[in-house]
């Protein structure tokens, strides 16, 4: 019988490939390239046939997940409500963030709420962990510890622990003996996270795993680590700026895309019951450039202001930074207003900033960049109780966006009295909030800028 082609598929994307190659070509990764056994020829291959499985009809009723409280309100929020039992989480961000002293924090917490809860360091020593914990007032939290790299010794006192919550700082520290590769690997990566999501589902412990992140941001690895777990959150947040932003963006459990907003003190991570009061305290007098934007995160409304800056370019080429927004839409925008509205931005320097630290994404921010743009180029302040919001098209028209009652009840909480959105926005009943409507960003400029 001839012997079955051997087939090699990338382990970051799945590409198949016809032979061992240093660099994938469908997604650019390098070492990523592993030989696969074709289906059905291994070693443990047989005629035998299987027992089946149990089927259920789609109307079959199960009981909600239960849940387990830690005791922190915004990181209960991220995680859909509470802890799930069983669950994988896959906790990403940058280095020094602030990952490791949330987790000591919530699995204090866990850990005085009565779930059984053991920590595992790869990066640090007991001794190091133990000094953090003093720093953070836990000292005498109810939390196991333990310092260990080998995923053997690790999944064999988990199981003699049966632990309700094991944290994992951090899965790139880990490695299997199972794996001929160096920790860190994307062959080590993958199988201690296959073998630790096996030992959540098998014992009902919920595993925390910590991840390291490359430098787009990315949490390094292969990707199916992030297919194999229930949830996966990612810690952003600036350097300078004390603000700290735990955003879920794959919940099994509850709704994606679910923000908690931390402060960094000395003591620890604060828990920010009012994001929106928090980003906006430092705003002094009405300035050209800065515009306030009624967002949506998740699930919960967020006001934030955006900043610009329009300067003459000294040099040949302007320059264009941007800092918490899409540079890809910001330059939509720009070319919308001088295509549209007849506004050159050719030979002006242009810097964004969305202040206290914050990710800005949705679209629906495109009206409060193109009123901060406008400002800080008329030198016109806006209103200092005007909010924006709405999406600009490629032609120039404004768009709609979803959930406007929601923005303006949280505009209206903190004294906003107007706001400038879309013809056509569904606001519902708006107490207190005179409604400025536009069908374009022509009209924007002109009646609110004058310009044109």
């Amino acid at each position: 019988m001839a012997r079955p082609a051997a087939r090699f598929a990338c382990t970051a994307c799945g590409a198949l490939h016809q032979k061992w190659t240093g660099r994938c070509d469908a997604c650019g990764a390098w070492n990523t390239i592993a030989e696969e056994t074709p289906l059905g020829t291994g070693p443990k291959a047989t005629a035998a046939r299987g027992r089946g499985i149990a089927l259920t009809d789609l109307a079959a009723a199960d009981d909600p997940a239960p849940r387990r409280s830690s005791g922190m309100a915004e990181l209960d929020r991220v995680l859909g409500g509470g802890l799930v039992p069983g669950s994988a989480v896959l906790v990403g961000g940058d280095p020094g963030i602030g990952k490791s002293t949330l987790l000591l924090q919530a699995a204090a917490r866990f850990a005085a709420g009565g779930l059984p809860t053991i920590y595992i360091s790869g990066e640090e020593a007991a001794a190091q962990v133990r000094m953090r914990a003093a720093r953070l007032g836990l000292a005498q939290a109810p939390v196991r510890l333990g310092a260990e790299t080998a995923l053997r010794e690790v999944l064999t006192s988990l199981d003699a622990e049966r632990p309700g919550l094991a944290v994992i700082d951090s899965i790139q520290t880990l490695w299997s003996d199972g794996v001929e590769a160096a920790p860190g690997s994307v062959a080590q990566v993958r199988q201690v996270a296959h073998d630790l999501v096996g030992f959540a589902k098998r014992r009902g412990t919920a595993v925390i795993l910590v991840g390291h992140v490359t430098k787009d941001g990315q949490i390094a690895g292969p990707r199916v680590v992030e297919h194999m777990v229930d949830c996966v959150l990612y810690f952003e947040g600036e350097r300078g700026h004390p603000f700290r932003i735990l955003r879920a963006v794959k919940n099994r459990f509850g709704p994606a895309d679910e923000i908690g907003v931390f402060e960094m003190t000395g003591a620890g991570l604060a828990e920010v019951a009012n994001p929106s009061a928090l980003f906006l305290s430092e705003r002094g007098h009405p300035a050209p450039g800065a515009a306030v934007f009624a967002g949506i995160e998740g699930t919960r409304p967020v006001l934030t202001e955006v900043q610009a800056l329009v300067a003459p370019c000294p040099g040949g080429s302007p320059r264009r930074t941007v800092v918490g927004l899409d540079p890809g839409r910001v330059s939509t925008i720009l070319a919308v207003l001088e295509a549209r509205c007849g506004i050159p931005f050719a030979g002006l320097d242009v810097f964004l900033n969305v202040a206290g630290g914050l990710r800005v994404t949705e679209p629906a921010a495109d009206l409060a960049i193109a009123g901060a743009l406008l400002s800080a180029r008329e030198d016109v302040a806006l209103p200092p109780d005007l909010v924006l919001f709405g999406e600009v098209s490629l032609s120039g028209a404004l768009r709609p966006v979803t959930q406007a009652e929601n923005r303006l009840k949280e505009a209206a909480k903190l004294g906003f009295r107007q706001a400038l959105l879309p013809a056509g926005t569904k606001a519902g009943t708006a107490s207190g909030i005179a409604l400025r409507a536009m069908t374009d960003l022509a009209a924007v400029a002109g009646e609110v800028f004058g310009a044109g």
